[in-house]
């Protein structure tokens, strides 16, 4: 036992003697008002040493300091001299820390009858890990071995990698960063939380950054490739720390450009209807978003329809995002990770949508304890259960939501005492860790939703989407994610208030797909994504059937139709310089038309008219009736002027083969969607940006200016009296146009303090034109005339003020320009009949939308150790009662074409809403 503590002596003495020659070294440096971060970084690199410290603790400390060839502990005794911090020395250790000074000797007695080592030493505990298994870093005073221990490090490069999680939940955190300072390396966790790292072989210092997380610094000693996941802790702010994140630089340092990223913390701060956090809702708070009016579904991007946006809750596409007549969303906020947005540099491997890309990914439940939450509002609550099922390897997720609101409806006008509507939706997700290199993920949505208003006819809608993913990791720089699902949106229209008349009209979108997304990590300058996928589309246009005996009802059902959309790409990350980086990408898509079918065929060179119908052709099944193919191209570039500051340019094509065919600006019941046949074109879109992002007051202010140019080609609009539904040759009632948005996005985000919050204004424009005569019918003489959803202007206001940890107060302005309107002008006779003169198409405007929101949050306390954590919010949608316009209509009343506003929340709406977590 002796021998033992003799080695353990030297050893110590060894370390001692190494720190000793290591504090010899001299330091020369210059500091001015320098956070702690550039002070210690200075030193580690100059000296060796290794620095500890609470980033919290010295957020406030600022250094001023020249030194010229002085020695390590007279550098530290001036940068703390008059404050209240200190240093202490152990090995080669350094242990900075504010108000209580730390000893590192040894205690007395320690080794028995032995004295104790009169040294600064401290013993570092190394953590032996294997090439093929991964070591869990869990605390920053170890040195964590990656790879087979040899005597000394070989030269080259190798590859760490690994998945950043939450340790007390053991969740993915996604969008943490991974960097070596010193080397200025670092990588993003993807949606699964993986990163990968090429460093080279040797000790280095890692730090990890997350939002609302705890910053984890790691050492390593790194010989091989290997994996190293890292569990973070969550971070609990002071109301004036002012915490620097590696998501707060994302929007200067990346080459993503019109992309945003939501923190489901700071949409539940955001005032809503009826209190409940509502991602759609926020996401039109954005700049370059809007809605075409009140409660409506759906919103527009960058100039784009409703039906332009591809929204996917876990893989799974969403055809109608909304609940109870909009002023819900699908997405339940409890169990949300993440919310992207893309409206430029949209990513290679999304396609088929012409605006942008909304991912909304759920979060994987507790690996390590059960948890829930619940709410209660005055027309919904809602239910969260998660938690393990094999502890630390299969976790599961269980959401789900429901209304009672007629209650509701029966204080409105008498004119709505025959309305009713309700919704519910269930969400469930499952994740496996199968080993470290493969995991497989389950998830499931449902909702249904049911209303009618004044009327015995109701409406009802539905989404049922599942999906299966499998992500296998090949090695440290290459993995990929395999998906299988299916999706089906269905609505329907049933009035059995006359039995005579009584009918049930009903239309569907089903559709299967399948795709392989790689992601190679090449080399640091080079991360290469690439990808096959299909998707099989089979819609029911329409089936109208009699319900009862009695009702005289004909039935008409619209025939199938099916095709096959296909598509690969490859796309390249490329770091040039440490200024300039590059993204570029090239998807190629194909679409084919596929049987059975039968194929209307129009006279060449007239207007595709029934008249002009010269010839019907059927197709057997699955044979390919027509095929519609071409390149995407996605390219990206940022030049970083400094750290804080960035240009951005982007330029990119996109392809949508499905259309949405509609007689409204917002998403409906009514509506009916339509695939690209020989007769109804594509519709495509190219677009190009250019952004500037600068960042203020150690990146917690962020700024940016964006303009943008858009062309749309083959966008459809409507014949004048087109009929749109049940219509066996619908492909007569619709324009093909041409198109062209334009705008500027300006975006003021401060992000850390006791205010909180964003504003954004936007100027967009959208003008379409049908000028070619061999439609037939053109509109507005084939001039340029504005867009349904053109709305000039548009403000948004969102702010947060924290009174303390448990209280604060939430406002939301909106402003926006009215939407176009074609308004009957005049009444006339003609071939003994009374006619009506209508304007220029979109001539006009419905008045402009205003609205303000305001609410309290109250939070429980912040117990650590109880059962339940509460928390209230109130609050009062459209705070000033403005009656804005839902929807406008005209009547002829005594001879004379009367108009009229139809606003839906016309006074304010105070709510209430009490959650818990448990």
């Amino acid at each position: 036992m002796k021998q033992l503590y003799l080695i353990i002596f030297l050893l110590l003495t060894g370390f001692a003697l190494q720190a000793q020659s290591n504090m010899d070294k001299p330091v020369s440096a210059s500091f001015t008002q320098a956070h702690v971060e550039e002070f210690v970084t200075t030193l580690e690199r100059q000296t060796g040493y290794h620095f500890y410290y609470d980033p919290i603790g010295f957020d406030s400390l600022r250094i001023t300091l020249q030194v010229n060839a002085r020695p390590l502990t007279e550098v530290l005794r001036l940068a703390f001299a008059s404050t209240t911090y200190h240093y202490a020395i152990a090995g080669d250790q350094v242990f900075l820390t504010k108000g209580q000074q730390i000893s590192t000797e040894l205690a007395a007695g320690y080794f028995g009858t032995q004295p104790a080592a009169e040294s600064n030493a401290n013993a570092i505990n190394f953590n032996t890990g294997n090439a093929k298994e991964a070591v869990r870093a869990t605390t920053e005073n170890k040195v964590y071995t990656v790879g087979i221990k040899t005597a000394d490090f070989k030269p080259g490069k190798v590859t760490l990698a690994g998945y950043v999680r939450d340790i007390k939940t053991g969740e993915a955190l996604v969008g943490a960063t991974v960097f070596e300072t010193a080397l200025k390396v670092g990588a993003s966790t993807d949606q699964f939380g993986y990163y990968s790292l090429s460093l080279p072989r040797g000790r280095h210092i890692l730090t990890a950054r997350g939002l609302t997380m705890k910053d984890a610094r790691r050492q390593i000693e790194l010989y091989d490739d290997g994996r190293l996941n890292i569990d973070m802790q969550e971070q609990v702010t002071t109301l004036k720390e002012v915490k620097i994140s590696a998501d707060k630089i994302a929007n200067v340092r990346s080459t993503d450009m019109g992309v945003t990223r939501l923190d489901i913390q700071d949409i539940k701060q955001v005032p809503t209807a009826f209190g409940e956090p509502d991602v759609l809702r926020v996401v039109t708070t954005l700049p370059g978003v809007q809605t075409v009016g009140e409660a409506t579904t759906g919103f527009n991007v960058r100039g784009g329809s409703a039906d332009q946006n591809l929204i996917l809750l876990n893989d799974a596409t969403i055809y109608n995002p909304a609940h109870f007549f909009g002023f819900f969303s699908s997405f339940d906020p409890d169990i949300v990770k993440s919310v992207e947005l893309y409206k430029s540099s949209i990513p290679e491997k999304y396609g088929g949508r012409l605006s942008s890309v909304l991912e909304v990914i759920n979060r994987e439940g507790n690996k390590n304890k059960f948890t829930g939450s619940a709410g209660i509002g005055l027309i919904t609550s809602r239910l969260n259960i998660e938690g393990p099922i094999d502890s630390g390897k299969t976790s599961f997720i269980f959401g789900g939501r429901t209304t009672y609101a007629n209650w509701l409806l029966n204080l409105l006008p008498k004119e709505y005492k025959n309305s009713s509507a309700s919704f519910y939706d269930l969400s469930l997700g499952i994740s496996h860790q199968i080993n470290e290199k493969n995991n497989i993920y389950f998830n499931g949505y449902f909702s249904s939703d049911a209303f009618r208003l004044n009327s015995d006819t109701t409406y009802a809608y539905g989404n049922r989407n599942f999906s299966l993913k499998w992500k296998h990791n090949f090695n440290n720089k290459f993995y990929g994610v395999f998906t299988a699902g299916t999706d089906r949106y269905q609505y329907s229209i049933a009035d059995a208030g006359n039995s005579v008349e009584a009918y049930k009209l009903k239309f569907d979108v089903n559709q299967t797909f399948v795709k392989a997304d790689f992601n190679y990590y090449l080399s640091r300058k080079h991360t290469l994504t690439m990808g096959l996928s299909s998707l099989l589309y089979k819609l029911h246009p329409g089936d109208q059937q009699p319900v009862g005996a009695n009702s005289l009802v004909v039935p008409v059902t619209i025939a199938a139709e099916q095709a096959l959309e296909s598509a690969a790409y490859i796309g390249d990350n490329y770091e040039v310089t440490d200024k300039l980086s590059l993204s570029l990408g090239l998807r190629y898509s194909m679409f084919n038309y596929l049987g059975p079918k039968k194929v209307n065929e129009y006279a060449p060179g007239l207007p595709r008219q029934t008249v002009n119908l010269v010839d019907s052709v059927n197709y057997a099944s699955g044979k390919v009736i027509h095929t519609y193919q071409g390149p995407e191209i996605r390219v990206s570039a940022r030049y970083l002027v400094t750290d804080e500051f960035s240009i951005k340019a982007s330029y990119n094509t996109l392809r949508q083969y499905i259309h949405l065919i509609s007689n409204t600006t917002a998403i409906s019941p009514t509506d009916v969607y339509k695939l690209s046949d020989p007769n109804i074109k594509p519709q495509f879109g190219q677009q190009v940006s250019l952004g500037f992002y600068k960042n203020f007051s150690s990146n917690t202010i962020e700024t940016s200016v964006e303009v943008y140019y858009k062309k749309i080609k083959d966008y459809l609009d409507y014949r004048s009296g087109a009929v749109l539904v049940l219509n066996p040759h619908l492909e007569t009632d619709v324009l093909s146009t041409q198109g062209k948005a334009y705008g500027a996005e300006f975006l003021l985000r401060k992000n850390a303090g006791k205010l909180n919050g964003w504003m954004s204004y936007t100027y967009s424009r959208t003008f379409l034109k049908q000028n070619d005569v061999n439609e037939g019918e053109l509109i507005n003489g084939g001039a340029y005339y504005p867009a349904n959803y053109d709305k000039p202007h548009s403000f948004n206001f969102t702010g947060n003020f924290k009174f303390s940890h448990r209280y604060s107060a939430s406002l939301n302005v909106v402003y926006s320009t009215g939407r176009p309107i074609t308004l009957p002008l005049s009444k006339y006779q003609y071939a003994g009949s009374e006619r009506v003169y209508y304007s220029d198409r979109n001539a006009y405007r419905i008045p402009d939308y205003f609205r303000s929101d305001f609410s309290i949050n109250l939070e429980g306390n912040h117990r650590v150790h109880q059962t339940f954590h509460n928390s209230w919010s109130f609050g009062v949608y459209n705070l000033t009662g403005r009656q804005n316009a839902y929807s406008t209509y005209f009547t002829e009343q005594g001879g004379a074409i009367n108009g009229y506003k139809l606003s839906i929340f016309a006074k304010p709406i105070p709510f209430i809403n009490y959650n818990i977590r448990f």
